[in-house]
């Protein structure tokens, strides 16, 4: 199959809704992505931003998969680096190497945007990613923490 793939823009908000609604699916986690979507204004000036980057794949008009990611700029020298937050792809879409060509759409980015590396984490468990981020680049043994604000 064919699938064409794109940076999102402000203009894209409908296709970022799909998007949600994909990662809702796919990490089965539907009320973290869809129980209380934003406003498109809300949604459109994130989009806007430019250390915001969502690529998705889209097949005919269904957006099929995608990723999300923060341009980082960083202190301790001028360089920048790129943070992967969520990437998923559709059930039935999987393992035909989209995940790989949006990274690979992702390098192209990170390089125009002076950035040294990208970077992602994966849950322990989850192997598909695992082994797809091992294929791409090194890995190293880290903790997350969440921080409670309140």
């Amino acid at each position: 199959m064919t699938y064409s793939f794109r940076r999102l823009t402000a203009n894209d908000v409908p296709l970022l809704k799909q998007l949600l609604t994909v990662f809702g699916q796919a990490f089965n986690e539907p009320d973290t992505y869809q129980g209380d979507v934003p406003r498109d204004s809300y949604l459109g000036n994130l989009l806007g931003k430019e250390n915001f980057i969502v690529l998705v794949a889209i097949d005919e008009h269904k957006v099929v998969g995608g990723l999300t990611a923060y341009i980082l700029d960083k202190f301790e020298k001028e360089r920048k680096e790129i943070y992967i937050y969520d990437l998923a792809i559709l059930e039935n879409y999987r393992r035909q190497g989209i995940a790989t060509k949006l990274i690979f759409k992702l390098k192209q980015i990170s390089q125009e945007q002076g950035a040294y590396v990208i970077f992602v984490q994966a849950d322990r468990g989850d192997m598909a990613a695992i082994s797809l981020y091992k294929s791409l680049g090194t890995s190293e043994e880290t903790y997350n923490f969440d921080i409670p604000v309140n």
